[in-house]
């Protein structure tokens, strides 16, 4: 959707118009699971922030003002919906449900299937083992790629101190990704091994 008719519909929305925000809603919520998805790390929890980000944009809408692009605002409150999940969740990981009695088949997360594609699992751990201020100066970089001084506003910080988390997230998601190639190797060398021994 040109950036015309987005305004177009924000202003419609502001007005009133429910239908004007289900559109802005329907062009926009593929990046803003994407966002949720890459900073909380499941898709549970992306849909959750999800919900709870569009639920805040119909309710603040009406003092938006337009002094940042729609996308760029929806960015933000989709960034402090996931950091107050993260926080929540940290606080209460002991109660938890663990991964293996989720079903986590693909087939039932049509988003999954798209993200699973462009990232390989490696990665993806590694983006999610990430703190949250450094997972989302890298996504909102290197996903989004968005410029430092975009990512300082939505952020709250400066453009400087963008860079330095960048640079910081960037570099322990590489200490991640070399650690678990390691690992990797070091299962492929065992088996290797234990395969030509057991003839």
């Amino acid at each position: 959707m040109p950036s015309e008719e987005i305004r177009a519909d924000v202003d419609a929305a502001r007005a009133g118009d429910d239908a004007a925000f289900a559109r802005l809603v329907e062009e926009t919520y593929a990046d803003i699971f994407l966002l949720a998805a890459r900073l909380t790390g499941n898709h549970h929890d992306a849909f959750d922030v999800v919900q709870d980000a569009y639920l805040r944009a119909y309710k603040g809408l009406i003092d938006f003002r337009g002094e940042a692009r729609f996308t760029t605002w929806l960015h933000r409150i989709t960034l402090n919906c996931a950091n107050t999940l993260i926080k929540n969740r940290d606080r209460l990981q002991c109660d938890q449900i663990n991964d293996d009695v989720v079903d986590t088949i693909s087939d039932h997360y049509p988003e999954r299937r798209l993200t699973d594609i462009e990232f390989s699992t490696e990665l993806v751990e590694a983006l999610e083992g990430l703190p949250p201020n450094l997972r989302a100066t890298v996504v909102l970089r290197d996903i989004f790629d968005l410029p430092h001084s975009e990512i300082g506003t939505q952020l709250g910080i400066s453009a400087t101190a963008a860079k330095v988390r960048l640079h910081r997230g960037r570099k322990r998601l590489r200490a991640a990704m070399e650690s678990s190639q390691e690992v990797v190797n070091k299962y492929t060398t065992d088996d290797a091994y234990e395969a030509r021994h057991a003839m």
